[in-house]
């Protein structure tokens, strides 16, 4: 038989009290399991093997901008490039590729029948760091809409983004029109949408003129704050965009999302 000693009893009882203080650290940096749940199980060593899914973004009020959004701050050399979200989504992929191996940060304006058609796009894009938003279910001429028609252009895409993200998205953007009608303004904030963003330099990409011509329509407009549309789809505004972030960075402009812009 094995005797046991006053000392050994105190040896053991220390080594429990320390196990259990181990065991309430330990607790302090992994989340609670809700009453009713499954037990606890430690933490994996391997990370996983996707990163987690990016936050959804949601529309943002900015009391010291107007209602139609068309450029940032002048004052700091920042500017936001903005696509419409629609056609081929290979050209897509291509100027978001680009745009990350950069350092630029975009923002996206997508149409919701092209989600609906390419519903991978819409995380594809947030994940990439840039910021997402609603130009419409089928990019139609909102403007000369009747008004359910015109909000239901707007709640559907809405609806889209929702289901596909967890949010509505951060800006809405009329379709076929550089500014938003004072009824599509005052639908677009029935639908969630605090402003309107339109913008101050147009590429004119959807004309096709060349990419050289994309190029200079944009790069002779551009200063601080300068809010640029330009289209996704258009094989021109992939062949200048190279070029164009390059003369960004000589000009010492940075390109970053809508919302950052105008933080």
């Amino acid at each position: 038989m094995v005797r046991v000693t006053p000392s050994d009893r105190r040896a053991a009882l220390r080594t429990t009290a320390g196990l259990a203080a181990a065991g309430a650290l330990a607790g302090c940096s992994t989340p609670r399991t809700p009453t009713g749940g499954p037990s606890a199980t430690a933490p994996s060593a391997t990370p996983p093997a996707t990163p987690p899914p990016t936050p959804p973004q949601a529309p943002r009020a900015f009391p010291h901008h107007p209602t139609q959004i068309t450029h940032g701050p002048r004052t700091h050399p920042r500017i936001a490039l903005t696509f419409h979200g629609q056609g081929d989504p290979a050209t897509a992929r291509a100027l978001l590729g680009e745009a990350e191996k950069r350092g630029a940060r975009l923002t996206v304006l997508a149409v919701g029948s092209w989600l609906d058609a390419n519903p991978a796009l819409a995380r594809r894009i947030l994940d990439g760091g840039h910021e997402l938003g609603n130009h419409t279910q089928h990019h139609l001429d909102i403007n000369t809409m009747p008004e359910a028609q015109a909000y239901a252009e707007i709640t559907e895409c809405a609806r889209r983004l929702r289901s596909l993200t967890g949010s509505i998205g951060t800006w809405f953007r009329p379709s076929r029109a550089a500014r938003a009608s004072p009824l599509v303004e005052t639908l677009a904030r029935r639908a969630g949408y605090p402003h309107v963003l339109s913008y101050d330099v147009d590429s004119l990409d959807f004309t096709s003129p060349g990419a050289p011509a994309v190029t200079r329509n944009v790069t002779t407009g551009i200063r601080n704050g300068s809010v640029v549309s330009l289209h996704f789809g258009y094989a021109d505004t992939v062949a200048a965009f190279p070029a164009l972030l390059d003369e960004l960075d000589r000009r010492g402009l940075r390109a970053v999302t809508t919302t950052e812009l105008l933080s």
